[in-house]
């Protein structure tokens, strides 16, 4: 690899790192003995599959050059950073390489907005083409879609990419008015209404005739950034939820709010909010998997997510009446319910109980985590705890335990949970009631 390209893998590898649809390994352990393989790998980030399989995928911005300023954006136009692009056959020729070394199994590519969406659009469908084309290539590619590109592009990049995505951004129009002044929802919400539609045509067209090219065969997803204004987790979620069912997405991914920049426009930020972006997975993990409503999580009332305790647990505590809970009659879907018990030891509870009574050791060998689940079931009919703990006291117990002094529960308190950070929203910026199922266009 020779220095020139070396030195934009580097600038538009580091720019794409903001974008969560990937996970980074971390590591960066160097190849400074002539030993074999290195951690260090700009662009590389790691990926899981439907079925488990962690893949190396090559991470990079076809480019850092935008039109664009938006306030969270470190490619912003107005932010003064070195600037690269690659050519088509530049990362045409890198992702072979690297798969070739071995480096890689796929491809995530996204980029700055050139001169026009439709321009950018049609470069980054031109190195899918030539990838599946010319290389013969039939390794995972996820390709980011430009807001405002044209439909015929759109449907080019479902016939060669795996997954498209098109990133929402901001939990509400208004702020997205504020912090990104040339984007809006329209541009963003039809694109994925668009991708839906083609997902959904294809899938009939295929269960007629077998060898219909496949449309994003991944689905589609999107990334909202957290943090960056001042919207709340119940506004958040409920987003997400009707993004799941009004779009058809697989997933949708939280960024907390890394501050690049002393933009006027932006909140100020003590420490990015990490916690707040696990909690907000979590309740998403909550709506997808274990069958909750955004509003059984968090209502008007209950507006922001507890950073101490995961919300599983926080709706517990709140609906106290619907405990205890008989592990061997109650329904497998208000086992998942209780805290402590995951999709698999849900299914082994229920499994298992046919044949004989479930007993405490037995919740233990099907991973029960019973320091939480205690407070919450019975087993034949008898309580694992005997005493009926008010809300904070259950509360208290699950976290901290018994017997502990008081500094050590703060200690393990600070341990284990970030502080909850500080945010200043700019004061002309109110956030509304969104509208989640508007259509756009």
């Amino acid at each position: 690899m020779n220095e020139r390209i070396q030195e934009k893998l580097s600038i538009l590898a580091d720019a794409a790192k903001y974008d969560a649809s990937c996970s980074s390994s971390g590591g960066k352990r160097k190849n400074e003995n002539r030993g074999l393989g290195n951690a260090e790998g700009m662009g590389i980030c790691h990926s899981y599959t439907e079925d488990g399989r962690c893949v190396s995928l090559l991470k990079i911005l076809l480019t850092n050059h935008c039109i664009f300023d938006c306030a969270y954006c470190v490619s912003r136009k107005s932010n003064d950073v070195k600037r690269a692009a690659f050519t088509v056959e530049e990362v045409v020729d890198l992702t072979m390489n690297f798969y070739r070394r071995n480096y890689i199994e796929g491809l995530f590519l996204s980029s700055g907005i050139f001169s026009s969406p439709d321009y950018t659009m049609e470069r980054l469908v031109r190195i899918c083409k030539k990838l599946r084309l010319e290389e013969k290539f039939n390794g995972y590619i996820h390709l980011k879609t430009i807001p405002g590109a044209s439909e015929e592009l759109i449907q080019e990049a479902g016939l060669y990419a795996d997954r498209l995505s098109v990133n929402i951004e901001l939990p509400s129009e208004l702020s997205l008015k504020a912090l990104a002044p040339e984007k809006n929802y329209e541009e963003i919400l039809t694109p994925m209404s668009q991708i839906q539609t083609k997902v959904a045509e294809n899938r009939e067209e295929r269960e007629l005739f077998r060898k219909v090219p496949q449309f994003a065969p991944a689905g589609q997803t999107t990334q909202l950034v957290v943090g960056a204004s001042p919207e709340t987790d119940h506004q958040i979620i409920k987003l997400a939820d009707g993004l799941y069912k009004g779009y058809g997405l697989k997933r949708v991914y939280y960024s907390g709010y890394v501050p690049v920049s002393g933009d006027d426009r932006l909140p100020q930020v003590v420490q990015p909010p990490l916690m707040r972006e696990h909690r907000l997975y979590q309740s998403d993990w909550l709506m997808r998997f274990y069958g909750f409503d955004a509003d059984e999580i968090l209502d008007p009332h209950h507006p922001h997510l507890d950073l101490e305790i995961d919300p599983k647990l926080a709706w517990a505590l709140r609906n106290r009446h619907v405990f205890p809970v008989d592990v061997n009659t109650a329904d497998y879907e208000l086992i998942l319910r209780v805290p402590g018990v995951g999709m698999k030891s849900a299914k082994r509870i229920v499994a298992a109980r046919r044949f004989a009574p479930l007993t405490l050791d037995h919740l233990h060998k099907f991973g029960v985590v019973l320091r939480r689940a205690r407070y919450f079931i019975t087993c034949r009919g008898m309580a694992l705890e005997k005493r009926d703990y008010d809300e904070q006291t259950v509360r208290r117990k699950i976290l901290y335990g018994d017997g502990q002094t008081r500094s050590a529960l703060v200690k393990r308190q600070l341990d284990l949970f970030a502080p909850e950070p500080t945010i200043i929203a700019p004061p002309d910026l109110v956030s509304p009631q969104l509208d989640l199922f508007r259509q756009a266009g």
